[in-house]
């Protein structure tokens, strides 16, 4: 997940304490500026790749509230259902590891009966029982949750077929990424990172087929792994290259000697939504911490009972300030350039919903007013189909704090990272001294486990205890007794990267 900064100056106009006003005032898409003629004959200011980034860690089966399992619900419940069923020319990944849960059948009946006992009856329950000026944010969370309990059902209970249903109507393109969400340039080995790649990609063309799509855990790049991604049959990837290059710059995609296309997020727009004074932060907005005793967000950010009504206006108007400045980008660029610019906007799909109550409204609203606004929106396949990338370099970032891996190689997450490649290394020496079957996969399993970059993240930022250490050091340790004990079961890892193959490990 990014990292909040400081919203820069510029980034959109404070008219929340008047939202009814603001949805008025928005200012005209394009700003005056030269616009781009778009493939149909009408006049665009350039093109718009929306890339929502779905992931969540293994947390099937270790633990409940608020880091277990709940966790993984939730963001099923406000993010993952609620976008699907607005999402439209959109470009979104799911994990490898976040699709073998949302696979699992136990996992499917927990969460349904998750929704209807603590999401749905606590809000029933709250109706009578909360102050007179949050009854109205109870109903609609109330309806919210029986409207997601609706789309579940129609799916069959399964909200991984609702990514696949979606994906098939050609609503949204789907994307790949590596098994567990490892940061990549920190593995150990060349074979680590071809697990990683391949165990990744297996799943995701079993579930959804494959374009070539993928994208890079944490937008961690260096120099040299686009040829790793190339022997995987990668065609693009996402990048942070905001701390290297002009701000226009990033608005056009790199080509690579290796042959993947690398597409640089846009880091000024991106703030626009994820800073600490971004779209969230509107006083009408649901506080993300300000719940009943049952779970309900029942108070804004501003103070007081929460408006759903207030709020929604507030999101719909943010819809239009963010076309309007996107607009003004893209024909900045176009006067500029005098060519279409590609602005790819990239954030965690769990923002919108799971974090920010009233994204999925934003989004819906950006999605009905583009065309009206001078922008068009296009998938990632699409826009490369029509933008020819520039040759340039492409420096080592990531889209983690001060964009370097600080956030997960550093002094004070060292013990993860280098016990993560100690045991890499410790499985390959085992391979090599003729482990094999059960115990090597089970081995190969809890390294992928323990690769995953949210422990690091987590235990950095201090936001779950001791949780995400104990994670990482349980799945170490599960590992080393693989390797040791190669007979002892593991049913606690049962969904985890179920099309696994051992072969890149085997690799000289």
């Amino acid at each position: 997940m990014p990292e909040p900064s400081p919203r820069p100056p510029g980034g959109g106009t404070d008219l929340g304490d008047h939202p009814e006003e603001a949805a008025l005032a928005a200012p005209a898409a394009g700003g005056g500026a030269k616009s781009a003629t778009g493939p149909a004959g009408s006049e665009t200011a350039g093109d718009l790749a929306i890339v929502l980034h779905s992931h969540m860690p293994y947390v099937e089966g270790f633990g409940t509230y608020p880091f277990g399992e709940e966790w993984l619900f939730d963001a099923v419940i406000r993010s993952y259902l609620p976008v699907l069923e607005v999402a439209d020319r959109l470009t979104m990944t799911i994990t490898p590891v976040l699709a073998d849960q949302l696979e699992d059948e136990g996992v499917q009946e927990r969460l349904r009966r998750f929704l209807i006992d603590w999401r749905i009856a606590a809000a029933e329950a709250d109706l009578d029982d909360v102050p007179a000026e949050c009854r109205d944010a109870v109903e609609a969370e109330l309806a919210h949750y029986r409207r997601v309990l609706e789309l579940l059902d129609a799916d069959g209970g399964s909200p991984l077929r609702s990514f696949q249903r979606v994906s098939e109507e050609g609503r949204i393109a789907i994307a790949a990424s590596s098994a567990t969400h490892a940061v990549l340039p920190l593995l150990a080995t060349r074979q680590g990172l071809a697990l990683q790649l391949d165990a990744g990609i297996r799943s995701h063309r079993r579930r959804f087929g494959w374009d070539g799509g993928f994208w890079l855990p944490e937008c961690a790049y260096v120099p040299g792994l686009e040829w790793r991604l190339a022997e995987q049959g990668v065609g693009w990837f996402c990048a942070d290259q905001s701390r290297s290059e002009e701000p226009l710059d990033v608005l056009s995609p790199v080509g690579t000697q290796a042959g993947p296309i690398a597409l640089p997020i846009d880091w000024e727009a991106i703030q626009w939504l994820w800073s600490l004074d971004g779209y969230p932060s509107d006083p009408a907005h649901a506080q993300f911490a300000g719940e009943s005793l049952r779970g309900v967000r029942i108070w804004k950010v501003g103070g007081g009972g929460y408006d759903p009504a207030a709020a929604e206006l507030a999101a719909r108007r943010q819809a239009a300030e963010f076309l309007a400045a996107v607009a003004a980008r893209l024909s900045k660029f176009a006067a500029s350039r005098g060519r279409r610019g590609l602005l790819v906007f990239a954030i965690d799909t769990e923002l919108l919903g799971h974090w920010w109550s009233e994204g999925a409204i934003w989004l819906r609203e950006v999605l009905a007013g583009a065309d009206k606004a001078g922008v068009r929106l296009l998938t990632v396949p699409k826009a490369l189909a029509e933008h020819e990338p520039v040759e340039r370099p492409l420096r080592a970032s990531t889209w983690g704090e001060d964009k370097d891996l600080r956030t997960w190689d550093s002094p004070a997450v060292a013990d993860l990272a280098w016990g993560a490649r100690r045991l890499e290394l410790r499985l390959l020496r085992a391979l090599r001294t003729g482990l094999r079957g059960d115990g090597a996969s089970r081995a190969a399993r809890e390294l992928l486990a323990a690769q995953a970059s949210d422990w690091a993240f987590l235990d950095k930022r201090g936001q779950a205890g001791d949780y995400a250490f104990q994670r990482a050091t349980a799945h170490a340790e599960a590992a080393l007794q693989a390797i040791d004990s190669p007979a002892i079961a593991a049913p606690r890892m049962r969904a985890l990267a179920p099309d696994l193959s051992l072969s890149p490990l085997l690799q000289s």
